[in-house]
């Protein structure tokens, strides 16, 4: 028979309390007058009125138990398709002729004393002009030529100006230093290669600094009467929405439009287009109500108009 431990043969004396009467013992977690629960189920006895056991957070389900039922999620909604316009018809190959007949047609009867906007007296000084223009209205640009002009009559003038004067001059026209650095640097290259001259051809023209396609096309249709496409904003937005050309790119949309126009009339057609890009197919809701080429104008790409 094992020992009892000598903890255990001790005597427990009674708590100090009324004389007579024992202090009954407290359970934890309840009242004093409840009875303890004794036995191995007194630990998993649910309480009244509760709902069924669970097991602890991350505990593996017992076999043969049934998977505990999962919330269901409501049937994911696929996003409502944008509604597309219905697309334009394709325009006939064998109208395309008659099309851009009456096109240049109405153009040259709106614009029949179309001319380069750019106040100029020779070549050297549209040739300028034409660099200020860049992202620059018309307007401003005839504002700040006339006293340019008197302080700098010819090229070599402008290569030996002082860059700060040149600046000042130009500021209003915007992005006055790389203009104020492009019209010298031209300058330079028409004193020592051309004696002061400016070129007539293309490639001559393209050679110098600060002059691309479009400055070179201007001066050869303007200046010297040699035809030539310009491609600016207006005639890349025109020649998409009247069907011309899908091309981006403005050299690829000069080459696109010089099959289509007769080359006689390519600087005037520049011209056209540009002052109707301005006037009524401007780039924000243009203005087809009033436009006399909206019976021959696809429209492409146009969403809403006035």
């Amino acid at each position: 028979m094992p020992r009892k431990s000598p903890r255990s043969r001790r005597r427990r004396t009674p708590e100090p309390g009324l004389p007579g009467k024992i202090r009954p013992r407290a359970t934890p977690g309840g009242s004093r007058t409840h009875k303890r629960v004794s036995g191995a189920g007194a630990a998993s006895a649910p309480r009244a009125g509760a709902g069924p056991a669970h097991a602890p957070r991350g505990a593996r389900p017992r076999a043969g138990s049934a998977p505990p039922p999962q919330a269901k999620r409501p049937p994911a909604t696929k996003p409502r398709a944008k509604a597309r316009a219905a697309p334009r018809p394709a325009l006939r190959a064998g109208a395309e002729p008659a099309r851009l007949a009456a096109l240049l047609g109405i153009l040259e009867r709106l614009y029949p004393d179309a001319a380069t906007p750019l106040v100029h007296a020779n070549a050297l000084q549209l040739l300028v002009a034409t660099i200020l223009s860049a992202q620059c209205t018309d307007a401003r640009v005839n504002l700040v030529t006339p006293v340019l002009f008197e302080r700098f009559p010819d090229a070599a003038a402008f290569m030996a100006a002082d860059r700060n004067e040149l600046e000042e001059l130009i500021r209003s026209t915007g992005f006055y230093r790389n203009k104020a650095k492009a019209i010298q640097n031209c300058c330079t290259d028409l004193v020592a290669k051309h004696g002061s001259e400016v070129p007539h051809t293309m490639e001559e023209l393209t050679a110098l600094p600060g002059v691309g396609r479009k400055t070179a096309n201007v001066l050869l249709g303007s200046a010297f009467g040699i035809p030539g496409i310009v491609v600016d904003t207006h005639v890349q937005r025109l020649a998409q929405r009247l069907g011309l050309t899908q091309e981006q790119d403005p050299v690829r949309i000069e080459f696109a439009l010089q099959p289509q126009v007769p080359p006689v009339k390519w600087s005037v057609f520049s011209l056209w287009i540009v002052f109707h890009g301005r006037r009524v197919c401007v780039a924000r809701k243009p203005r087809c109500s009033i436009c006399p080429l909206l019976p021959h104008c696809p429209r492409l790409g146009v969403e809403s108009s006035q």
